[in-house]
């Protein structure tokens, strides 16, 4: 029976969180190794993306390329043909049943028995702190429990969007305002019978008005934002991408965004020519992205997410295209009006809400009439302005340190956090979105699924070498347990 217990607490139960704990579980161990998944609140597996039980709600990328596993392409097409054999490798099935296929896949690891243990703390972890420089760590949760770890991994999904910048936002506490749309029941009481603005043109905001357009609505929904850029679809047909239309010169280019622009818009032209449709630039885009991000200069990052994010998005995150068709026709009946400009005022106004909006490329403001003011500009982007006490603590004791974008935390290739003073950390690593600053592709399956991996094999290699030396570090008496 082996005489060492090895403790890993993952923070976050959504598919990071989820695919770290299920690789370490399905890894052999020489000593028993205790993996303690912590999540906040609801089912693990699931998160904001995979939590939706609506059937509308389908994956934007199709079943044959969404497996877990990055050597088993088929792992999720599979599980789903189980279910619904007429599922082909082009379909796009419901977000839910992704959840169901991740909780499927933690719990076959967590049953593979062995020396790896599963334990699930619905809590939330607010603080790290190292009984020494290279462990072990004590994670405080809220209920006042601490876990003791050999290592954590910071596993934190998406947070909930910033509040636009107004002048006076004073709105923002008003009841007619939803800062978060994917609050459960949130969207229920939104009047059907009279206007409603959406702020953001994205992915987020597709979603919520195909919810919002159920249920005899009568009123227009109105969509906002600066450029007025909204999703883009994925072809029809289900064939995989071809990765052989890589623009020949990309790679040899000045290490600029311009220049990277240039090169993808000769190289769509000339194909699109042949016939080619430009989708399939894109997609051979994704084997060298990482290259492309980790060669451009930060000033050359900075400005690419100044001014070409937002044409990246929407091109390079497509949607179904029985989904876009149903946004499409919203759109074509007038039932969803999309304008580009910038917002100058919100305000409660007796039963309204008065929006001063200013159309691009017009210097006057034009007045809108609504009910409700919903923020569907996604994901709060800016790490140093998250409100959430577990990175500002690791961050402000620096255990980690934002990069130099601020759109995560700063990682080395093999995703352990890199402390405030530059040091590699030997408790702390990073999965998940906040991965973006390193790799920038840090939110697609096809990316977290590598990440997942790569972190996982790293925490068993240094976990096993580091056998003969756990028993001298830690303090008499701290064993990896929970405690009240």
């Amino acid at each position: 029976m082996p005489d060492e217990t090895r403790t890993v607490v993952v923070i976050g139960a959504g598919f990071s969180g989820a695919m770290v704990t299920a690789h370490l579980l399905r890894r052999e161990h020489t000593a028993l190794l205790r993996v303690v998944l912590v999540n906040k609140s609801g089912p693990i597996a699931r998160g904001v993306a995979y939590g939706t039980r609506q059937s509308r709600h389908v994956l934007n990328v199709p079943a044959g390329r969404m497996s877990a596993f990055p050597a088993e392409e088929d792992h999720f097409l599979r599980f789903v043909q189980a279910r619904e054999p007429d599922t082909t490798g082009g379909t796009f099935v419901p977000r839910s049943t992704y959840g169901d296929y991740l909780a499927s896949v933690l719990h076959e690891a967590a049953q593979r028995g062995g020396h790896a243990t599963l334990t699930h703390v619905q809590d939330e972890a607010r603080r790290i702190d190292l009984v020494s420089e290279d462990g072990p760590a004590l994670v405080t949760l809220a209920s006042g429990r601490i876990i003791t770890a050999d290592r954590v991994v910071l596993a934190l999904g998406n947070y909930t969007p910033s509040n636009p910048p107004l002048a006076d936002g004073s709105f923002y506490e008003s009841a007619r305002y939803i800062r978060d749309p994917w609050t459960p029941g949130v969207l229920q009481d939104v009047p059907a019978d009279r206007p409603v603005l959406l702020i953001g043109t994205g992915l987020t905001m597709l979603d919520v008005a195909l919810d919002l357009s159920q249920g005899g609505r009568t009123a227009p929904l109105v969509a906002v934002s600066r450029r007025g850029l909204t999703p883009l679809p994925h072809r029809d047909h289900g064939s995989p991408p071809s990765y052989g239309h890589l623009p020949p010169d990309l790679v040899a280019v000045e290490p600029t965004a311009v220049a990277c622009l240039r090169a993808v818009r000769r190289h769509v032209r000339m194909l699109e020519r042949a016939g080619v449709d430009w989708r399939e630039v894109v997609a051979s885009l994704r084997p060298v992205t990482v290259r492309l991000w980790k060669a451009l200069p930060n000033r050359e990052k900075a400005r690419f997410l100044r001014h070409l994010r937002p044409y990246w998005d929407v091109h390079r995150h497509r949607v179904a295209p029985d989904l876009w068709r149903a946004y499409d026709g919203l759109r074509q009946c007038g039932d969803l009006q999309v304008r580009a400009g910038r917002l100058v005022s919100i305000t409660d106004v007796g039963e309204d809400v008065s929006v001063a909006f200013r159309p691009r490329g017009r210097r006057v403001a034009d007045e809108l009439r609504v009910a409700r003011v919903i923020n569907c500009t996604g994901p709060e982007g800016d790490v140093r302005a998250l409100q959430d006490p577990l990175i500002n603590q690791v961050v402000a004791d620096g255990l980690a340190r934002p990069d130099a974008l601020g759109i995560g935390l700063q990682v080395t290739d093999d995703l352990a956090c890199i402390t405030a003073d530059g040091r590699r950390s030997s408790v702390l690593s990073l999965v998940g979105p906040l991965l973006k600053g390193a790799f920038w592709e840090a939110t697609a399956v096809p990316e977290l699924r590598v990440h997942a991996a790569t972190a996982a094999a790293r925490l068993h290699r240094e976990l096993e070498a580091s056998l003969p030396s756990l028993r001298r570090r830690r303090e008499p008496g701290v064993v990896p347990s929970l405690r009240a």
